[in-house]
């Protein structure tokens, strides 16, 4: 009985061994496969919030990043309206252009930060002014509108936010085109209807059409 008992012991013991060395050498020979997995798995994470949000690309982050300071431009232009316009229309106008474009900045910033980017600083919109972004105004231009009042602030705001606003729905066209993220296409087409329609306002204002 004894000598029954100790062969079963050492059969077991046996194959306890071998399963350890199989164990082992699965483990040895899979180390580059293993990091690989291990690596995989540390990128889920990250991929994770993108795909809740919805895919963005390029195209979207420059959306964004050239939106911002475009928008805070147009919104300061749409403060100057509130105490240097004449026409009751402009002043309107401008409101709408301001309470429109103020939330869109605050949306856009929070995408660019769910993203990982850089938002835009405050003071972006001058270093912008006149050069890469389609229709923003040059210093010397601001500085124009600054100093004009009455009817010449109403020639020169709605002359110079014709050109802003054709600059921004180019900006969306591309978006739409290029972009990904929904929302921020869905964002550029808001922005193509409404400034297109305040063009039209403008241009009638301006007896341009």
């Amino acid at each position: 009985m004894t000598a029954h008992r100790s062969l079963i012991r050492r059969a077991a013991a046996a194959a306890a061994a071998a399963t350890a060395a199989l164990v082992l050498a699965a483990c040895g020979g899979n180390n580059d496969s293993s990091a690989g997995h291990s690596g995989h798995n540390a990128s889920s994470p990250t991929a994770s919030p993108t795909a809740e949000q919805g895919e963005h690309n390029a195209a979207d982050v420059t959306f964004a990043k050239g939106m911002i300071p475009h928008h805070r431009q147009a919104v300061e232009m749409a403060a100057l309206a509130e105490s240097r316009a004449r026409s009751a229309e402009v002043k309107k106008l401008a409101g709408e252009i301001k309470k429109a474009q103020a939330p869109e900045i605050k949306t856009l910033s929070g995408w660019l930060t769910s993203w990982g980017e850089e938002v835009p600083k405050e003071d972006e919109s001058a270093e912008h002014a006149g050069h890469s972004m389609s229709g923003m105004m040059t210093n010397d231009e601001m500085d124009k509108l600054e100093t004009s009042s009455g009817k010449a602030f109403d020639t020169a705001f709605m002359e110079m936010m014709i050109k802003h606003h054709e600059g921004a729905i180019e900006m969306a066209e591309t978006e739409q085109s290029d972009g990904a993220y929904k929302p921020a296409k869905d964002m550029a087409g808001n922005i193509i209807d409404s400034q297109s329609a305040e063009i039209t306002r403008m241009n009638k204002l301006l007896g341009k059409s």
